[in-house]
This record gives C-alpha cells, structure tokens and sequence, in this order.
C-alpha cells in the first residue's frame, strides 16, 4: 500500500518493528536471564554446600562419599554443636547486641541526615564531608584507640563495649540525607509556620515517610553487627558474652576437622539474616532506589 499524499506532499508511512529488532531484544532478554540464572547459581552455590555438608553422616563426609544431596540425611551434627556449645546463649547474645545496634544506628543516623538534608546551618557541607572522610578509614586503623576509650570507660568486658563504639555509621548517615533530601522543604517549612518544632516535623513528617530508609538502615546494621567479629573478640571476654561468629571460632578449634558441625553451626549463624533478607528485600531494595544509589 502506498503512503497517503496531501497538497504539502506524501505523509510517510507509520514506522512499525521490524522482525529482525524483535528478535535481537528476545535474545538479549533471553542472554539477560541466563547471566542472571548463572550467577545466582554461582552465589546461592556455597549455601547449598553448607547446608548439604550440615545434613550428611559423619561417616559419609570421613568417607569422601559426598554427593550433592546426602544420601541419608541426619541432624546429629546439629545435636552435637549444640549438646557441646553454649549456642543457644551466643545466638542470645547476638540477637541482642545486633537488635539494640540496629535501634540505636536507625535513630542517630536518622536525626543526623534530617539535620544534613532539611536544616539551614553553618558548617554543614563541613561536617557533612569529615563525616564521609571516616569511611576511608580502616576499623584497624581506629581499634587501639577505640580499646583505650572503652577501658577508660569502664565498660571493656560488656556488652556496651560493642554495642556504643558501633551505634552510628557514615554511610548510614550519608544514605539518610541523600533519602530525605528528596522531601521537600516546603512541606517542613509549612509545618514550622504552623508551630510545630524540629522534632515534631521530625515525628509526624518525616519519620512516616522514611520507612524504607527505616528498613534499610535496620537491616544494614544488623547485618554488619550480627558478622562482625574482630571488635567484638576483642572488647569481650567472658566466654558466656560470646557471639556466634567468636563461638564458630571457638567450635573449630575444638572440633579439628569436623566438617559437618563447622558447617551446622555456620548455617546456624546464616540462616537468621537469610530469612530477614528475603522478608525485607522489598524495603531494603525500596530504599536504596529512592536513596539515589544504583
């Protein structure tokens, strides 16, 4: 068919898809899902392992007879790590240091990017740029000194030694500004003409608003916490404050070469922040989409 013509010429034809582009874009979609089913097996992989090597025989692993899937699945090297171990106590305590971290991190690292984002005052792009300066420093570089303080405080040996040194973190103050700089300021500034104070807007505004940045704070620092081990070696010293990743330390230098109790209680230790991810991915993905990080 021939293209309509007019007094001021020939209207082109209507562009339409051309065969060969639809089948280049099924094939790149198609190249898509197969490098991400491919690295998703390349990741979930060491997983898989430990939870396979956690559920073999002894017998089946002393024996070099490991399959990808045991052929008799058994608990007993669960049974034993925690008839051995005070697990149930280190993962207490694990729960409760990274809880109150997280608590305390999602609190202070709020009210300092609503401060960095929202309020007018000297020296903030300053402050702002120390604050990130302290991201290129090494936990190592600060340990010496951070022990000092916390001896100094009386507080080596508690759980307040790992618990306050941890309680703020840069990057979590970074991702709240660059979060709440997307809120406008006249919504906070219509609320101040009303009467309401900082910490009112704060409450009823932007703390509402903020629940992604909630979630993804709250899991960023429980993860951090609930993994950390070096800190927490160090500032604690009584074998019933221990924490999971100090026990697992612990567990294999007891246990020699027991592969299915090393691999039981390290899936012990990972299967909690697992679960919390796969709840929160929405939010944790939620928010850094609207942080403004890629």
């Amino acid at each position: 068919m021939s293209a309509p013509t007019t007094r001021l010429g020939t209207v082109p034809a209507p562009t339409r898809p051309r065969a060969g582009r639809r089948r280049r874009e099924r094939t790149l979609l198609t190249l898509r899902l197969v490098l991400a089913l491919a690295v998703s097996v390349v990741l979930l992989f060491p997983l898989y392992w430990m939870v396979v090597v956690s559920l073999s025989s002894r017998a089946e692993l002393l024996g070099g007879d490991l399959r990808f899937w045991p052929r008799d699945l058994t608990l007993e090297n669960f049974r034993r790590v925690l008839d051995s171990f005070p697990v149930l106590t280190w993962f207490g305590n694990s729960v409760a240091i990274a809880v109150v971290v997280a608590l305390l991190t999602v609190a202070v690292n709020l009210l300092a990017g609503y401060a960095f984002a929202q309020l007018r005052f000297r020296g903030s792009g300053v402050l702002f740029l120390l604050a990130l300066s302290t991201l290129m420093l090494p936990v190592q570089v600060i340990m010496v000194s951070l022990f000092r303080l916390v001896t100094g405080l009386g507080l080596y040996g508690s759980y307040w030694a790992v618990i306050l040194p941890t309680a703020a973190s840069a990057f979590g103050v970074f991702l709240a500004r660059q979060f709440l700089i997307a809120i406008p300021r006249e919504l906070v500034e219509a609320a101040r003409i009303d009467g309401a104070g900082h910490l009112a807007v704060f409450l009823r505004i932007v703390l509402p608003l903020s629940k992604p940045l909630i979630a993804v704070l709250f899991f960023m620092s429980l993860l951090q916490t609930w993994n950390d081990f070096a800190w927490p070696l160090i500032a604690l010293k009584d074998n019933a404050l221990f924490t999971l990743p100090i026990g697992l330390l612990y567990l294999q230098g007891q246990f020699g070469s027991d592969y299915g109790g090393t691999m039981a209680f390290a899936l012990l230790t990972v299967a909690p922040m697992v679960v919390l991810f796969l709840g929160f991915q929405r939010y944790f993905v939620q928010g850094f989409a609207r942080s403004g990080i890629r």
